[in-house]
């Protein structure tokens, strides 16, 4: 009997907010792997930010086409194969989209680190792009140096909660931007920051001010928009500014002005503003893993992730990552191993 596959399909690009009919859910038969191929089964399924800028247009990586499947970093389980380099019953990580089972060459799966009992989900955020991402992003970018200020937007997300964990570990004082009173009382009860500011409820220049009187060393930008513009306002001279993502801008129609000032205050203050993609780093990404299980085992990174059950419910997961609804790292459980 053929395995069915649930899938959701790209239905038409999204104007303005993300609402979950933008994608289509179909159910087809599942396919064959051909030569050199697998057919992995999903079990776990992240949900980013970016995302939303996939379906949007070509950016750093082509859009998904209108009628594709919907892309998606996730984990599952080979449950048949054509390729002797990944045989049946591996755990593997990749691009496997919105779906029950994916057909994928072997060279397009990368086999988890064996002999662990952590769970998967870990390989989605913190020991994941998400981790990694954290990682190479503050240290080999915004290098920061023990007793230096370091101030993360998105602090609460799945990115900004580990890279506060990161630099509190390091010895700086951290101060976390956020959008509820929850969420900033979890970052200085939790997660020991030295201030939260609520964007939401606060006015995010007085407050920096206050939190941060002889200015910020470094700049960890998860969002964008009115919130970098006054970041950088606050930067001390020879700060780092290290650009990860535009949340503030990936659900409209309009994206928001970019920061005045610029390049007067780089030039200014000597400061260094860098964007990255966590590929970046791919050669290094197994001494990140090593260094961010480390961590977790030593109690100085907590995980703390945000689970929606079931593949039918990955829209409304993403339109609430979009909308802040989640601490830490969302993802979808698929499926049972």
């Amino acid at each position: 009997m053929t395995e069915e596959n649930r899938q959701w399909r790209l239905r038409q690009r999204p104007r303005g907010p993300l609402a979950p009919d933008v994608f289509e859910w179909v159910t087809e038969p599942t396919q064959a792997p051909g030569d050199g191929e697998v057919r992995v089964r999903v079990l776990e399924l992240s949900l980013d930010p970016a995302n939303r800028v996939w379906i949007s247009g070509p950016s750093y990586r082509p859009a998904v086409e209108i009628g594709a499947v919907m892309d998606g970093f996730a984990i599952g389980e080979v449950v048949e194969s054509r390729s002797d380099a990944v045989p049946v019953g591996t755990l593997v990580s990749g691009d496997l989209g919105w779906q029950d089972y994916a057909i994928r060459s072997a060279k397009a799966v990368r086999p988890l680190p064996g002999g662990t009992e952590r769970p998967l989900s870990h390989h989605l955020g913190v020991l994941g792009v998400t981790g990694l991402t954290a990682y190479f992003g503050l240290l080999a970018i915004g290098k920061p140096k023990p007793e230096e200020t370091v101030l993360v937007s998105g602090a609460a997300g799945a990115t900004g909660s580990v890279v506060v964990q990161i630099a509190k570990m390091w010895g700086c004082k951290v101060v976390g931007i956020a959008g509820s009173a929850a969420k900033c009382e979890w970052l200085t009860g939790t997660l020991k920051l030295d201030a939260a500011i609520d964007y939401r409820a606060q006015d995010v220049a007085e407050a920096l001010g206050a939190t941060c009187p002889e200015g910020v060393d470094v700049y960890f930008d998860n969002v964008g928009g009115s919130i970098l513009q006054t970041a950088l306002h606050a930067m001390r001279e020879q700060g780092r500014v290290v650009c990860c993502g535009a949340v503030s801008g990936y659900d409209g129609a309009t994206p928001p002005p970019g920061p005045r000032g610029v390049p007067g205050l780089l030039i200014a203050r000597r400061l260094t503003m860098r964007g990255f993609i966590v590929t970046d780093f791919a050669p290094r990404f197994r001494d990140g893993v090593q260094a961010l299980a480390k961590w977790i085992d030593s109690g100085h990174v907590k995980v703390q992730e945000d689970r929606i059950d079931g593949l039918e419910r990955a829209p409304e997961g993403l339109v609430g990552l979009l909308a802040g609804d989640n601490i830490g790292k969302r993802y979808v459980h698929v499926a049972d191993r």
